[in-house]
């Protein structure tokens, strides 16, 4: 053990190159968390131009997110095999020529075919650049600050998406929400085979086609199904879409235990620090996804405020969320991760419960907005120092898999929250609007229009006589605040369990080597 602890002390610092070469890998994933929220606001402008049929609207939101999600571990594992900064090139020149493609669409069909690209092409930024990361960084400290800076690099993104594609949809048409990505993408290759080195695993047998296809099924039909259940269409397709993904899931796996070059090492999975960051990592992002769709419908919705206003306002939990990401590390010098990862949980679910108590007392969006940026700060530990366990748990050569792994667990988790905890939303608001609105007068084709979501409502309100609008949309609000009060107020209860969980299973970054050792994986640096 000694030994071993001289091993991981003596670890290579890294040199101006590699820090020079993280602030290009961060680059790209500002532009990937960007390109996840910034066609919500492009919808109406190219409903207009391209008059897509409401199938296809719902491909054009869905397919890019689908297609990541399920394209992720194979692109991860083609990144141990091919080479990691290859990879990187090769998915950074394909999403710009596929953003410029998708910026100029003629039709709908034309459109979501160049989203589905993108998706394809974005599976392989995350795990290539975090892949990167682990092999760049071999020190656990310079490693756990590489990776916060990572972390924030997708916050930043998701924060500046709306502002930045509110902006050039006033002035310009909606195609050019899609041109953003393209200078960084340019940047990226011209600078990428200069400042990032190359690392690939040697020993990788060939790349498994039927795993590849089974992993991207397997996941697309989990994603797909949850995401028809958010939506409101529980019925027997939705939950013959996560059957028939859980089924090939299950073949995936029985299929990489005889595989002598699976497309995932199943050893990772013996490591108990992996499991348990992997698990605080899909319930962070099961909590978080949800919050950040039902904070902006309260914004605009319950509060009134325009879309830019409300963008603003979410601001506040950006920065925090940046900040966090990189304070975590440093915390992590000082204390064991598990207590940090813990702390940052107890912070979220305050949070969650304070946003709770602002939901149904608050009339502003102050309380709101500091709720917001109190899980936002708390959550960011989370997110950083599972990537970093998680990752660090990975042998050299294998890290593009975990890095994979950790990403399918981040959209897992994500989808699993917007569907249970939105079906949690629904139920409870569908409830209580007909209980505030009975024998109020409002028309009983209003009431039933308006039992869809509060957006329908406020439509359905603006179309009635002054009263009678005035009373639904009321009690609309009301109901969407019952909602709101009950899943943060489970959000809470979640990462509170979370905590504990962390408490038990994660004593700090430090473990890797011995996790790495105990599995019997080797501990080369790929070439």
């Amino acid at each position: 053990m000694g030994a071993l602890a001289m091993s991981v002390a003596a670890s290579p610092k890294a040199g101006v190159r590699e820090w020079i070469g993280l602030g290009v890998i961060a680059l790209p994933c500002m532009i990937y968390s960007m390109d996840l929220t910034v066609l919500n606001l492009a919808v109406p402008h190219l409903s207009a131009a391209l008059r897509p049929s409401s199938a296809q609207m719902l491909w054009i939101v869905d397919i890019y997110g689908f297609v990541l999600a399920g394209s992720l571990i194979t692109m991860g594992t083609l990144g141990d095999r091919i080479g990691r900064r290859r990879l990187l090139l090769i998915g950074a020149l394909c999403f710009g020529l596929a953003s410029v493609l998708a910026a100029f669409s003629t039709s709908a069909v034309m459109l979501i075919a160049t989203r589905a690209l993108l998706g394809l092409a974005g599976a392989t930024l995350a795990p290539s650049t975090l892949s990167l990361i682990r092999n760049m960084f071999l020190d656990d400290r310079e490693r756990s600050v590489a990776i916060g800076v990572w972390i924030a690099s997708f916050s930043v993104g998701g924060t500046i998406g709306p502002l930045v594609g509110g902006a050039l949809l006033e002035h310009f048409w909606w195609g050019s929400v899609f041109l953003v990505g393209v200078p960084v993408m340019v940047l990226l290759l011209l600078l990428g085979p200069r400042l990032l080195p190359e690392y690939r695993d040697e020993a990788a047998g060939r790349l498994d086609l039927v795993s590849a296809a089974q992993s991207l099924l397997a996941v697309l039909g989990v994603i797909y199904g949850l995401k028809r259940i958010a939506e409101g269409a529980a019925g027997i397709p939705a939950f013959a879409a996560i059957v028939l993904g859980l089924a090939i899931g299950v073949a995936f796996v029985r299929r990489q235990r005889k595989l002598p070059d699976p497309l995932i090492d199943l050893r990772l999975f013996r490591s108990p620090t992996f499991r348990a960051a992997l698990t605080i990592n899909t319930l962070g992002f099961f909590v978080a996804f949800a919050s950040f769709l039902f904070v902006a419908q309260y914004l605009q919705l319950v509060l009134g405020l325009g879309p830019l206003e409300a963008g603003l306002w979410t601001v506040p939990s950006g920065i925090a969320f940046a900040v966090g990401s990189t304070v975590a590390p440093r915390l992590a010098r000082r204390q064991p991760a598990g207590k940090v990862v813990g702390g940052g949980l107890l912070l979220a679910s305050a949070g969650f419960a304070l946003m709770a108590q602002a939901c149904r007392w608050s009339e502003g969006p102050a309380l709101l907005v500091a709720a917001y940026a109190l899980l936002s700060l708390g959550l960011s530990f989370v997110f950083t120092l599972a990537v970093d366990l998680m990752v660090g748990a990975a042998p050299p050569e294998r890290a593009g898999a975990a890095a994979a792994i950790q990403e399918t667990s981040s959209e897992m988790g994500g989808a699993l929250g917007i569907a249970l905890l939105g079906s949690v939303t629904v139920a409870i608001y569908r409830r209580t609007l007909g209980e505030h609105l009975r024998g109020s007068g409002v028309p009983v084709d209003a009431l039933d229009a308006a039992r869809a979501n509060l957006g329908v409502a406020a439509d359905t309100a603006a179309g009635l006589p002054a009263a009678a609008g005035s009373v639904l949309l009321d009690a609309a609000r009301d109901a969407f605040s019952a909602a709101f009060f009950t899943t943060a107020n489970i959000s809470s209860a979640v990462a509170l369990a979370a905590a504990l969980l962390a408490a038990l299973f994660l004593r700090g970054p430090g473990q890797r080597s011995a996790v790495a050792a105990n599995s019997g994986m080797p501990q080369q640096r790929g070439q």
